[in-house]
């Protein structure tokens, strides 16, 4: 069950951000705009290099946004997943993100 009312939280990880439960599924870039185009966004997007990768996939400005998220029931978050988890402490570049590599989730949280 999706709320209508919230907009997609944009988050660099799959964590969850309060209790409750919650669903994550691959996705597609193309269903990811939809998403975003039809409900607005949220940034919780906490690493520069992540933002920028983000902005070229949806054409649009994804700012970093180190902020304190607490997902809704309801509401939909679309996540940027890196393929391998870097070392301790280390911030990874542009180019370290994209050799790494990375895919997007839906994660949905349902109570």
């Amino acid at each position: 069950m999706k709320n209508e009312d919230l907009p997609v939280g944009l988050f660099n990880g799959t964590v969850a951000t309060t209790n409750g439960l919650y669903s994550i599924k691959d996705i597609d870039l193309d269903t990811a705009k939809r998403y975003i185009k039809q409900k607005g966004f949220i940034s919780a997007i906490g690493h520069e290099a992540t933002a920028e990768i983000m902005s070229d996939l949806f054409g649009m400005n994804i700012p970093m946004n180190r902020i304190q998220f607490h997902q809704q029931i309801g509401q939909i978050g679309i996540v940027f997943k890196l393929n391998e988890r870097p070392p301790e402490g280390e911030v990874l570049d542009r180019a370290e993100l994209e050799r790494v590599g990375y895919c997007l989730k839906i994660m949905e949280r349902f109570e």
